[in-house]
């Protein structure tokens, strides 16, 4: 009798608790939906496997030209300062809103003093000659390139640029640890370390 009486309340309970999560509207679904489809989609941690591609790796190359949507919100949609281009060349000098941004020339060249020789410096040497301590290293990989050479002088500013943010041969993307404003810095430093030795080398009268 005390079982029955059990089974009841039981019963009742859970019949109750079923009505209180009714929404009280109607519904096209089902009571229950065992697949949801695209509620419940496969999803991949980073580094995961899978034999969706060819290379079994759930990460994915970007693809040339993407840009980082943050970054091109923070630079008022420009598209010269975010990528170096315009109309698919690239610039020849640095855009002045970069120079403005940094406020001013003088504290340009500062902060990219600062930045190259942090980031740069270490392959290249601080007088750009591509002797940096990796470069002299023993075993070291191949040659640096030094920033004094023609190919270098005759590159436009926009194409050092996107040599910092997308990486070149040997030399990696600085683009998640240097952003968009030093990168311009560290161009305006090239340039001003290019003058220095154009001068040096110059016979004095």
């Amino acid at each position: 009798m005390k079982r029955s009486v059990l089974s009841v309340g039981l019963a009742g309970f859970v019949s109750l608790a079923a009505l209180a999560g009714c929404r009280g509207d109607a519904s096209e679904e089902p009571p229950v939906h065992l697949q949801r489809n695209m509620y419940h989609q496969e999803r991949y941690n980073p580094q995961a496997y899978t034999n969706n591609f060819a290379d079994k790796r759930t990460m994915r190359t970007p693809e040339p030209g993407t840009i980082s949507r943050e970054e091109y919100d923070q630079h008022g949609g420009d598209d010269t300062l975010v990528t170096g281009r315009q109309d698919d060349h690239f610039v020849m000098t640095i855009p002045p809103s970069a120079v403005d941004r940094a406020g001013g020339y003088e504290k340009m060249l500062a902060r990219g003093q600062e930045r190259f020789n942090i980031y740069c410096a270490p392959c290249h040497s601080r007088t750009g000659d591509g002797q940096g301590m990796v470069a002299r290293r023993p075993g070291s990989f191949a040659k640096v390139t030094s920033i004094h050479e023609k190919m270098v002088h005759d590159m436009p500013d926009g194409q050092i640029f996107a040599t910092i943010t997308n990486g070149v041969r040997t030399m990696p993307s600085y683009a998640a640890q240097i952003p968009i404003s030093d990168r311009w810095s560290i161009v305006a430093y090239v340039r001003a370390l290019e003058l220095s030795q154009v001068s040096q080398a110059e016979p004095k009268k």
